[in-house]
């Protein structure tokens, strides 16, 4: 197997792990948020996970990046012209990027907030944030959230 189709092959499955984390920190964070219950330890495990996670996720993702044949760094007046390769080359990585900013920022915020509410509020605005994005990138891609490619 080459090092494109390993890389693709890990990212297309780390994301399920992504996704499981965020949609898990999201709840807790919103009930938590909405119920105003306390921030406990395991709150913040599971938000440092899902970070941890996501930054995984980037890393495999940056690697992919200067291995894919999809990405058009050769060219990028070409790139820019042909939606697919403008996509992968370009809105892809940008929108991953902004998201897993959204999710550090979150994080950091909310390490440094000492009411329980607040925090579970912080955490739910940017992951939620960080979510809608990494759902748009999805769908603008074309490729099914359930599919491994």
């Amino acid at each position: 197997m080459n090092l494109h189709l390993a890389l693709k092959h890990l990212h297309s499955g780390w994301r399920y792990v992504v996704l499981v984390l965020v949609i898990l920190a999201l709840i807790g964070a919103v009930s938590g948020w909405l119920g105003k219950n306390n921030y406990t330890p395991a709150n913040r495990k599971l938000n440092l996970f899902t970070l941890i996670a996501f930054h995984i996720q980037i890393l495999i993702g940056l690697f992919l990046y200067f291995v894919s044949p999809k990405v058009r760094l050769d060219d990028m007046s070409l790139a820019m012209k042909d939606s697919i390769s403008r996509y992968w080359t370009v809105e892809h990585i940008m929108m991953m990027i902004i998201a897993a900013v959204l999710i550090t920022i979150g994080h950091s915020k909310s390490k440094k907030i000492s009411e329980s509410y607040q925090k579970h509020k912080t955490i739910a605005i940017f992951y939620g944030l960080a979510v809608i994005i990494v759902i748009v990138a999805i769908q603008m891609s074309g490729i099914p959230v359930w599919a491994m490619s």
